[in-house]
C-alpha cells in the first residue's frame, strides 16, 4: 500500500504508518515479565515516532493522590523524581481529574504549566515546545497518564496525535493497573511499617531508652524488625546500657504480647538453685523441696523469657537450656515426665562470649542456638549526641521520684556530661542526674551539682600547666587509654580508631606504660 503524505508537514501520515509501532508496543508488553521494564522502550519508541523531546508515564496512587513519573525517554532521574503531581494540579493532574486530554501548543506561554521536573521551555534555538497528555484509563477508571514534550509545528494535526497516544494508552493499560496496585501496595507495606517504628519508638521513649543517633536508630529498626517473629534474640553490650528495656520492645512488639513475659537474672540466682527456678522441682526431689514447683519457662508458657547475664550460667545448666532451645522440652528437677514447652527465648550479656567458649566457659552450640538474631547496644560513649535527650528524661523522673522541682541543666553541666567517658553506661548518667537534683537550690542543674569524677579543668581550675611537649604527652596518653577502654583492650583495634599503625601504637603503649589488658572485660 503506497504512502499518504500530509499536506500541511510533508511527512507520512501517522494512520499509514502506525501498525509497526503498534505491533512493536504489543511485543514489548508480551514479551516483558513486568511492566516496569516495557515503559521505558515503549516511551522511547514513541517518542521517536513522534519525533519528541521527551515520552512520560505517570501513575495515579490512590492511597495518597499523588500522580508520579513512574518511568519515561529523555528525563533524568533528579527530573522524575521532582515530577509528582496532586490530582488537579497542573495539567498533568487535570488531565487525569477530568479524563479528558490536553494539547498545549507553546509550554512557555501556559500559564497552567507548573514545570515541576524544571526542563527547558524553549529549545536551545529558541523554538518553541510543545506538550501533549492523555490519560490512561481502563473501565471508566483513570489510572495515570502519557504525555510528551515536542518540537512545537503549527502543520501538526493534534488530533492524531491525542488518538495515537490515546491508542497506546489503552494497550498499556492493563499492565499500568498491574503496576499501580503494586505501587500502592508498597507505599501501604511502608506506611504500615514506619508506624509500627513510630509506634515502638514511642514506646522505648516512655522507658529510658531515648535517642536519635544512628547507632540507635539502627536499633530500633532492628527491634522492629525481629519483634514479630519468633527468632531467638542475644541483646549484647556493656552493663548499663539498657538491654532489659530492649527485651521489653521485643516481647511487648511481638505477637505475644498478650503472653506471660518472665525475667530471670541469671547471675543473681545461686547455682545450686538455678535449675529448680528455670525448669521447676518434684516434690521430694531434694532436701527441703516440700512440694511441686513450676519453674520460670512454665510460668512464662506461650510468651517470652528473658535470660539476662546468659554467660554466667553453669555448664551444666546450659546443656539443659540448649535442649529447650532444640527440641523445646525439658524436665523438672527430680521428675521423668516431659515437658513441652512454648516459649520465645531472649537472652542479654555483657561478656565477650566468643572469648568465654575460648576459655571452656561457654558451649558452643549453646552459643550459636542464642545467637540466631544479635543486637548490639551501643555504650553512652558511643551515642553522646543523645546525652542531653536522656539528661531531660532523668530530670522529669528524678522530679518525680523525690519530689524536687529541675526545670533545666546549664549548658556548662551538658558540656560536662558529653565529654565522660560513662563506664556505667545510662545507668551512671541517671544516678548522675538525680543526685545533682537533689543537691540542686535553684532549680538549676549546674557543674557544682556534678560528682567529682565529672570535673574537668576548667570547671575545677586544673587547666593544664606544663611545656607544651608534656601536655600533648598527658593528652596522648588519656586518648590511648579512652580507645582502649572503647575497644575493650583491643590493640589492632584501638591502633585502626586511631589512625596509626600497630606497632606505633606499641611503642606508645611501651612509653606511656599501659597495660592494655587491664582494659578486656573479663
Amino acid at each position: 500500500m503506497s504512502s499518504h503524505y500530509c499536506d500541511r508537514t510533508g511527512k507520512n501520515c501517522y494512520g499509514d504508518t502506525e501498525l509497526p509501532l503498534l505491533f512493536e508496543v504489543s511485543r514489548l508488553i508480551n514479551n516483558s515479565r513486568f511492566i516496569k521494564e516495557a515503559i521505558h522502550p515503549i516511551c522511547e519508541i514513541l517518542a521517536n515516532y513522534l519525533d519528541a523531546e521527551r515520552a512520560l508515564l505517570s501513575i495515579l496512587n490512590r492511597e495518597s493522590s499523588n500522580i508520579i513519573i513512574e518511568a519515561g525517554y529523555g528525563i533524568t532521574s533528579d527530573e522524575k523524581r521532582k515530577g509528582k503531581y496532586l490530582i488537579g494540579e497542573g495539567y498533568t493532574g487535570e488531565v487525569v481529574k477530568t479524563g479528558e486530554p490536553v494539547y498545549i501548543d507553546k509550554i512557555a506561554d501556559a500559564a497552567g504549566f507548573v514545570n515541576k521536573t524544571g526542563i527547558d521551555l524553549k529549545k536551545n534555538n529558541q523554538q518553541h515546545l510543545s506538550f501533549v497528555c492523555v490519560p490512561i484509563k481502563r473501565d471508566y477508571e483513570i489510572m495515570g497518564t502519557l504525555s510528551m514534550t515536542k518540537t512545537y509545528d503549527e502543520r501538526e494535526d493534534k488530533n492524531e496525535i491525542i488518538r495515537l497516544l490515546t491508542v497506546v494508552g489503552a494497550m498499556i493499560a492493563q499492565a499500568v493497573k498491574v503496576r499501580q496496585d503494586r505501587l500502592e501496595e508498597v507505599e501501604r507495606l511502608q506506611r504500615e511499617n514506619l508506624e509500627m517504628q513510630y509506634e515502638l519508638k514511642n514506646r522505648f521513649m516512655s522507658e529510658n531508652i531515648i535517642g536519635n543517633s544512628s547507632k540507635m536508630r539502627a536499633v530500633y529498626n532492628e527491634v522492629v524488625q525481629v519483634a514479630n517473629t519468633q527468632a531467638t534474640v542475644l541483646i549484647r553490650g556493656e552493663s548499663g546500657v539498657g538491654k532489659e528495656l530492649i527485651a521489653d520492645a521485643i516481647h511487648y512488639g511481638s505477637d505475644r504480647v498478650n503472653q506471660p513475659f518472665v525475667k530471670v537474672n541469671c547471675s543473681a540466682l545461686p547455682e545450686s538453685l538455678i535449675e529448680s527456678e528455670l525448669f521447676g522441682h518434684e516434690k521430694g526431689a531434694f532436701t527441703g523441696a516440700d512440694n511441686q514447683k513450676k519453674g520460670r519457662f512454665e510460668l512464662a508458657e506461650g510468651g517470652s523469657i528473658f535470660l539476662d547475664e546468659i554467660g554466667e550460667l553453669p555448664l551444666k545448666i546450659q546443656v539443659k537450656l540448649l535442649r529447650v532451645l532444640q527440641e523445646r522440652q525439658f524436665e523438672r528437677l527430680g521428675g521423668t515426665k516431659t515437658i513441652n514447652c512454648n516459649v520465645r527465648v531472649i537472652a542479654a550479656t555483657n561478656r565477650n562470649l566468643e572469648d568465654e567458649i575460648t576459655k571452656g566457659n561457654f558451649r558452643e552450640d549453646l552459643y550459636y542456638r542464642l545467637n540466631v538474631f544479635p543486637i548490639y547496644i551501643p555504650a553512652l560513649r558511643e551515642r553522646i549526641n543523645d546525652i542531653p535527650a536522656l539528661a531531660d528524661n532523668f530530670i522529669q523522673k528524678a522530679n518525680k521520684k523525690n519530689g524536687t522541682d529541675i526545670i533545666r541543666i546549664s549548658s556548662s553541666a551538658i558540656d560536662m556530661l558529653m565529654i565522660y567517658h560513662w563506664p556505667g553506661n545510662i545507668r551512671e548518667l541517671e544516678n548522675c542526674i538525680e543526685r545533682a537534683a537533689i543537691l540542686s537550690t535553684d532549680r538549676v542543674i549546674r557543674p557544682q551539682h556534678l560528682p567529682p569524677t565529672l570535673q574537668t579543668a576548667q570547671s575545677s581550675g586544673t587547666t593544664s600547666k606544663g611545656t607544651l611537649q608534656s601536655v600533648v604527652e598527658k593528652v596522648e596518653k588519656q586518648l590511648i587509654i579512652d580507645m582502649l577502654t572503647s575497644t575493650q583492650g583491643n590493640v589492632l583495634q584501638a591502633a585502626k580508631d586511631l589512625g596509626i599503625s600497630n606497632r606505633k601504637l606499641g611503642l606508645r603503649l611501651e612509653k606511656y606504660q599501659i597495660d592494655a589488658k587491664k582494659y578486656k572485660v573479663c
